[in-house]
């Protein structure tokens, strides 16, 4: 078998051009390498090295840092929160709507995934299907056997697909943490309730490198030439429902769980999904949610740009065909699975599904490239925007409220279920006291981080984590009262992360420190994962 760098070599060639590095000095080694079929694998991991070792050339016109507080120190001004006006059954309506607008959107983009603008116009053609004012028809020989249950007239349920099972297990992450819901922890929710062999792209080199105990943030870039594709965007939905009109708060917990898998643009993405899911549950004003979403990403980054010049092109021309053919000429050479280009279609969707949610999911799903994805996530928005009772029930009620999955134990799901779930969790972030983070981002050395001491309760016992006013740190024994050296010792805002030794194993602690309390994960490289809680000594 090919080493794992000579299979994706030539992707990550790819990524970095398109991140702004001059690949041209390296280039035509790598394609002599890929040309000779003898070539030792040690070659490949040089070359592959040497490529992600480059910066961004000096040229490059765009400001795209991986971390949160760089991300935030170039985003625009924006609301950060909002006024949120609904009751709690107005509330429910609307989170159980965009669970519903996304099954539909994404359902109706299933059977033609990765299929381009004209394969689908000229197949809905010769089906008599064109205009499309209803799910995609199934013809056999033409669309997979497979993807039957998600064709016109056989649909009794959202069948299973990623788009469904990530917001699910978003849930299940938030369930269990809310707020204080770390990458880390984020990734032992994959590896306990994800099957490896139903994830892809972006999330299987992620998952490829938790195994091999490379965890948050190096999973997000090392070995995965696909950190910028639309892996993250598609995740994003649950953490806008949990916070209706709070937009910063959506794109902090969508964030933490784009930078397991993704850098740069693709982390964006999931942010400025989730900000604009946020804002819907306060306007229904397209233009406001989409200038909500891009003020939590920064403003002179490649995705940003994009979502501008689509946005004016939508006001330009009046109909979608010819904002398609913008985006096409001018993103088209994105892979069809990349987040910019498909970001645009989204937001294509969104500014004529304005006055309809059909308009909307057609328009986005005949644009074609990743059509469930897009579908999914435009349906979301203008199912959180209208509400469960606004959606038209041609498109939702053939779901049957029920969604398959292949998230352990949860393989089948009734949506109205999965919906009441996610608006406690909702009621739980939305009743956090400020401090928990309802503002401005805290400047640097203001997170309240140091001075202090907490306890850790650990099955073998109470440690102590001492962080000291000149930054230093250390864990020690609450019964003998002994410290213990820990290494890696990493503050980023209120996370905290290091390694430190016990029971002779290296222990790894990701956490949030947020008021008096702690909460994190200390996994072992004896292999045992433990969910840890504590409070201020």
């Amino acid at each position: 078998m090919a080493s794992l760098e000579r299979q994706l070599i030539r992707m990550e060639l790819a990524q970095r051009r398109e991140e702004g590095c001059d690949v041209a000095a390296l280039e035509s080694r790598i394609q002599e390498a890929l040309a000779n079929e003898a070539a030792d694998a040690d070659v490949f991991v040089e070359l592959y090295d040497r490529l992600a070792a480059l910066e961004p050339a000096a040229s490059f016109p765009y400001q795209e840092p991986s971390d949160l507080e760089g991300i935030r120190a170039l985003r625009p001004d924006g609301p950060r929160r909002m006024g949120l006006d609904l009751g709690e059954d107005a509330l429910r309506d609307r989170i159980y709507g965009a669970w519903l607008g996304r099954a539909a959107g994404c359902s109706l983009g299933k059977p033609v995934e990765g299929w381009p603008r004209q394969r689908i116009d000229d197949y809905l053609e010769s089906s008599g299907a064109l205009p499309l004012d209803d799910y995609i028809p199934y013809t056999e020989g033409s669309i997979s056997p497979y993807l039957k249950t998600s064709t016109r007239d056989n649909i009794e349920f959202m069948a299973r697909d990623d788009d469904m099972d990530y917001p699910i297990l978003g849930l299940l992450a938030l369930e269990q943490h809310g707020s204080d819901l770390t990458s880390r922890g984020m990734a032992n929710t994959w590896l306990s309730r994800m099957p490896f062999q139903m994830v892809y792209t972006a999330e299987s080199a992620a998952y490829r490198n938790f195994v091999n105990r490379r965890w948050p943030p190096e999973s997000a870039h090392w070995r995965n030439p696909f950190r910028e594709w639309i892996g993250a965007q598609i995740r994003a939905d649950v953490f806008g429902y949990v916070t209706p009109g709070w937009p910063e708060k959506a794109a902090e917990l969508a964030f933490r769980d784009a930078s397991i898998s993704h850098v740069k643009n693709g982390i964006y993405g999931e942010m400025f999904v989730a900000a604009m899911l946020a804002a819907s549950f306060v306007t229904r004003d397209v233009e406001e949610i989409v200038e909500t979403g891009l003020s939590e990403i920064p403003a002179n980054c490649r995705l940003a740009e994009a979502v501008r010049e689509t946005a004016a092109w939508c006001r330009e021309f009046p109909d979608w065909e010819s904002v398609w053919d913008r985006i096409s000429a001018t993103y088209g050479h994105y892979h069809t699975v990349h987040t910019i280009n498909n970001a645009a279609l989204v937001v294509m969707g969104l500014f004529f599904g304005a006055t309809s949610y059909e308009s909307g999911i057609v328009a986005t799903v005949r644009g074609g490239w990743d059509t469930d994805c897009n579908g999914a996530t435009a349906g979301s928005v203008l199912g959180a925007r209208l509400g469960a009772g606004a959606l038209p029930e041609k498109w939702t009620r053939v779901l049957g409220d029920r969604l398959l999955s292949c998230v352990r134990d949860c393989n089948d799901n009734r949506i109205s279920e999965l919906a009441e779930r996610t608006h406690r969790v909702a009621a739980r972030i939305l009743s956090e006291p400020l401090e928990a983070g309802s503002g401005e981002a805290s400047p640097e050395g203001s997170s309240g981080v140091f001075p202090g001491k907490w306890t850790l309760n650990l099955p073998w016992g109470a440690l102590v984590l001492a962080l000291d006013d000149d930054g230093s740190a250390r864990i020690e024994s609450s019964a003998s009262g002994e410290s213990t050296e820990i290494r890696d010792f990493r503050v980023d805002a209120n996370e905290v992360s290091f390694v430190f030794e016990a029971m002779q194993a290296d222990v790894e602690f990701h956490g949030t420190v947020t008021g008096d309390r702690i909460a994190g994960q200390c996994s072992s490289s004896a292999g045992f994962a433990l969910d840890v809680t504590g409070a201020r000594v």
